[in-house]
């Protein structure tokens, strides 16, 4: 099997196409090409597709075999993917998604992708949408998890986004990562996102990611992270903001309800696998 290795500011995936759907079980695959001992390794298998309501469309698996909706990094990936070998023409395209249809534009420099641009949709606190156990919404909201306080504000960005913002201390992504993913209060787990601010136009952003564990960088968790600091009035409300995570920086922008995303994406090597 042929596939390419990508990675948009640190969060990796192994690319493979599908055209003909001969790809029977999606997951047990992900999870033996993830695993970073025995096969590849990455935060998550792509599979690319046609589709007959978009240019091409996005399958994400996690590492653990989980299906994910939609992954911001994973897209902006795409998008180049989809450009580079001609699957859609132009620089601007749509992507079908599990989160929908997906709008994309390429950035080019010299006549090269240098960024790729995302919409990444509306988000949403209503409880029933992220969804939430017999809550109506999550808004800095107190919870006591192993004798600690944690102010959270959950939004479903393409996927569930719980906020916390560091104000006394920094926390340990892994270890309260870990135990906040799955709170009685998320139906379905929640990604969870350590915020510092660090100015008005600039943030930092780690996250723990379901499927995942910690990873370099998450482009919903980055623009979750944005969407709640613009809503309480952390951030400037009208500019776009610079996001820094471990692995790079994404540049979020909120127009009215509506959130673009533009960051890199690199191919980081082309391989064949045996099966």
């Amino acid at each position: 099997m042929n596939f390419f290795k990508m990675q948009g500011a640190g969060n990796d995936f192994i690319f493979i196409e599908d055209f003909d759907y001969k790809i029977k079980d999606e997951c047990k695959l992900a999870k033996k090409l993830c695993d970073r001992h025995f096969g590849i390794g990455g935060d998550g298998l792509v599979i690319v597709r046609k589709s007959d309501i978009a240019n091409a469309e996005m399958v994400i698996i996690n590492a653990d075999g989980s299906r994910a909706n939609m992954c911001g990094n994973a897209i902006r990936c795409f998008g180049k993917y989809v450009y580079e070998h001609k699957i859609a023409s132009g620089t601007k395209f749509s992507v079908k998604t599990g989160d929908g249809i997906k709008e994309i534009e390429i950035i080019l420099e010299n006549a090269k992708v240098k960024y790729v641009r995302v919409y990444m949709g509306k988000p949403s606190y209503n409880g029933v949408h992220i969804p939430l156990n017999n809550v109506e919404r999550l808004i800095e909201h107190e919870i006591n998890v192993d004798d600690k306080t944690y102010s959270i504000t959950t939004v479903l960005m393409g996927v569930p986004h719980t906020v916390i913002f560091e104000k006394d201390r920094e926390y340990k992504v892994i270890e309260e990562g870990a135990k906040l993913e799955k709170l009685d209060l998320f139906k379905e787990g929640s990604n969870i996102n350590f915020v510092k601010i660090i100015d008005e136009t600039h943030i930092r952003v780690n996250t723990w990611e379901r499927g995942a564990g910690a990873t370099l960088a998450c482009g919903t968790g980055c623009s979750a992270a944005v969407v709640v600091a613009k809503r309480l009035g952390l951030v400037d409300n009208k500019k776009e903001i610079f996001v820094k995570a471990p692995g790079g920086e994404l540049v979020i922008e909120v127009l009215s309800d509506d959130v673009y995303m533009k960051g890199p994406a690199e191919v980081s090597f082309v391989g064949e696998i045996s099966l």
